[in-house]
């Protein structure tokens, strides 16, 4: 079983589908179910076994830092990656701070994804599953079927040994990217400088026949838009935590 010390928090999101809300907070400063989005994400990286998580910043960054200093003493360590200058996306911001993270592999979770774990909680899950020899990255994929607040249809079909096929434009897929993906540094290699969506990396693995996936056991909660945390806040109201 492989371990992951380290994981990247993509916390520097404007946060435009959640306005006016975010307007005067940084999105993973929503609460749900009481606190604030990037604390549930914290928590469960450190029952994962992640010992230090880098979060980068941008917008309305002293309130998302000041929130994260309550957590003195807590694990994991927090690490802060700058991204004041320049919002460089989600692979340009993983890429800036991987001397921080790391060779991994190491854990690249978005502030915003929640999910209530069904018998088998999924990070540690993940862990088992990692094959550096036959993968570059492995994304975890919530069902559409027990997802919550999601009305999309689908990112990806997967075989039964877990490689990945993209939706084709008319297609409906039965699974999401659930926000958590599980890679190592070698997934970076010959990567843009500056700004760069990770999306850009899983088509290179996805050539190469080495971006896999893992089904998600339980329910995912896609609070993307202020109705969708109304109905990640009703679950949670109704069906507990």
């Amino acid at each position: 079983m492989a371990v992951a010390k380290t994981a990247m928090v993509l916390a520097a999101g404007l946060g435009e589908r959640m306005r006016p809300l975010t307007l005067r907070m940084p999105k993973p400063l929503v609460l749900i179910a009481g606190r604030p989005l990037i604390d549930h994400v914290l928590d469960r990286l450190a029952a994962a076994g992640v010992e230090t998580a880098v979060v980068n910043v941008h917008y309305l960054p002293d309130q998302l830092e000041e929130s994260l200093a309550c957590r003195t003493g807590t694990k994991p360590t927090i690490l802060i990656s700058d991204e004041r200058d320049l919002l460089l996306d989600t692979g340009g911001g993983v890429k800036r701070a991987l001397p921080k993270l790391g060779p991994g592999p190491f854990f690249v979770h978005n502030a915003d994804t929640v999910w209530v774990e069904g018998a088998s909680p999924a990070l540690p899950r993940m862990l088992k599953l990692w094959n550096q020899e036959t993968m570059d990255c492995l994304l975890l994929l919530a069902p559409l079927v027990s997802s919550i607040g999601y009305g999309g249809k689908g990112d990806f079909a997967m075989a039964p040994d877990g490689r990945l096929k993209r939706r084709a434009e008319r297609q409906i897929v039965p699974f999401a990217f659930a926000g958590v993906s599980l890679c190592d540094k070698r997934l970076f290699a010959d990567s843009p400088d500056g700004r760069f969506s990770l999306n850009l990396l899983w088509d290179r693995a996805l050539a190469k026949g080495r971006l896999y996936g893992m089904r998600l056991d339980g329910h995912w909660m896609h609070v993307g838009t202020l109705t969708a945390l109304a109905e990640a806040e009703s679950w949670f109201e109704h069906e507990g935590a």
